[in-house]
């Protein structure tokens, strides 16, 4: 298993993904409300892992810039799609990763990663170049499963089946602990955790981080 085959499972789920709904939909319009006010206006945003673009469509407006980045080409081609039937202006869309964006390194005022950092192969790679591509004390806004926080069936049985029958992505099981460990040894502040569900959802915490 590799990034490209992460990159095939997604191009092949893209369009069913394209079409599936929200399951908590006052559960993300508190967690859109939240971020846009941590965003302010004017600021240059990244977002990491934006699937079709649904986030991005909503948040972009009132940004300098925002660039939407998925590792899935044909992510990315719906992401354009429906951005080319409602332009906004300051955004654009790219197929990249963290580890593709060296360029952009000290260019954001935040980096989003919603429902993405369990997806990634190395976290702490990953966290520490989100860090670099962030000016002094930006902002890392993550809301993404812990799934070392929730009924371990499903990390020890069910994702492992899925996976090997080619119905899974590769997803990393980790603690919201875990994860406020390695944000802190990759030079951020934990600014805020908070919990956006109007159902129970247990092991999914909204993380707020500022770069030292």
């Amino acid at each position: 298993m590799s990034m490209a085959s992460d990159a095939r499972f997604w191009d092949r789920t893209s369009r069913k993904y394209a079409k599936s709904t929200i399951s908590d939909m006052p559960g993300y319009e508190r967690t859109l409300d939240r971020t846009r006010k941590l965003l302010g206006s004017g600021g240059r945003v990244l977002e990491l892992g934006c699937g079709t673009g649904t986030t991005a469509l909503r948040l972009a407006e009132a940004t300098q810039r925002y660039l939407a980045t998925d590792v899935s080409t044909e992510m990315i081609r719906i992401a354009e799609e429906k951005h080319a039937a409602s332009p906004v202006s300051p955004l654009t869309f790219r197929i990249a990763t963290a580890d593709t964006l060296e360029s952009e390194t000290g260019q954001f005022d935040a980096v989003l990663g919603f429902n993405y950092l369990h997806l990634v192969r190395d976290l702490p790679g990953t966290l520490h170049r989100i860090h670099a591509m962030l000016v002094p004390g930006g902002l890392f806004i993550s809301k993404t499963p812990c799934l070392g926080d929730m009924n371990p069936l499903i990390r020890l049985v069910l994702l492992p089946v899925l996976r090997a029958i080619g119905k899974a992505p590769y997803v990393e099981a980790f603690r919201s602990t875990e994860l406020c460990e390695l944000l802190s040894s990759s030079g951020f502040d934990i600014a805020a955790t908070e919990h956006h569900a109007t159902k129970s959802e247990v092991g999914r915490p909204y993380i707020v981080a500022r770069k030292r």
